[in-house]
């Protein structure tokens, strides 16, 4: 068995052309006293969907937040290593946190719109980031943001209902609108099918496979078939390692760890 870490060297080796949207080394994540991300080392490529896989617990959402800073709200959570997007250090003293996540969007499992209207959702995060100079431009931007959340024309006639009188699938939608309102570099999804039914799923896929056109997508979920549909990269995390990171064809057939393996054909998991 090789050992549990995907070291640097691996990483470098694994490197295509592609230079790193997002580059993470030796990456270690600590609840109080608890290790919960052990010696991560990976490269993300821009416009890309790269799926994080693994059982319950390995990992894949906790580091998927190193990503956005979002771990800095857990009081007894520790990050060390270094994060960096385009080159920069995104746990530097400079980088404001709430400025990093208008580049770095979040879509969560369960769809949790504003109680706002629809337009106010996806003008929220334009609002608060001073990106619009009038009603307008502020219009325009809903807009485009509604229309790259494929909802637009669902939505376009009742735009001051409530967010949260939308159908499920069309509640995720409508957060993924508002994630992208703010025109985003990376766009992070944590389960974001797991409460929605096939329909709406299919129609987040699709989705999905349309956005990696403009941003880099890194998506958790529990469903490999879905990690196969909608990604080109997949990292399969085990008890809080990296094990195996890789193009998404060769992980699920010729995976070169024997627990990657186990886990693909349900042995463990």
């Amino acid at each position: 068995m090789r050992d549990n870490i995907i070291s640097e060297k691996d990483v470098m080796q694994n490197q295509t052309a592609h230079p790193a949207k997002i580059a993470a080394r030796n990456v270690q994540v600590y609840y109080g006293d608890t290790h919960a991300i052990k010696d991560v080392n990976v490269d993300i490529e821009a416009n890309t969907v790269t799926a994080f896989i693994g059982p319950s617990g390995c990992g894949k959402s906790t580091f998927l937040r190193c990503i956005n800073r979002m771990n800095d709200t857990i009081d007894v959570c520790r990050v060390e290593g270094d994060i960096r997007i385009d080159g920069e250090d995104i746990y530097d003293r400079k980088v404001d946190p709430v400025q990093l996540r208008a580049k770095v969007g979040m879509v969560f499992q369960k769809p949790n719109p504003f109680p706002k209207s629809i337009y106010d959702n996806v003008a929220y995060g334009p609002r608060i980031h001073g990106l619009a100079r009038n009603k307008a431009e502020l219009d325009d931007i809903v807009e485009k943001a509604l229309r790259r959340g494929a909802i637009w024309n669902e939505v376009k006639d009742r735009l001051h209902a409530p967010g949260t009188g939308l159908s499920g699938g069309q509640q995720q939608r409508l957060c993924i609108a508002r994630a992208v309102a703010t025109e985003p570099e990376v766009l992070l999804m944590d389960e974001p099918c797991s409460a929605l039914d096939p329909i709406a799923t299919a129609q987040v896929e699709e989705l999905i496979d349309e956005l990696r056109q403009s941003y880099s997508v890194v998506i958790v979920t529990h469903s490999m078939q879905q990690a196969a549909r909608v990604s080109q990269k997949t990292a399969f995390f085990h008890l809080g390692n990296l094990v195996e990171f890789g193009e998404t064809d060769k992980i699920f057939t010729a995976p070169e760890d024997p627990r990657t393996e186990s886990y693909i054909t349900g042995r463990i998991g």
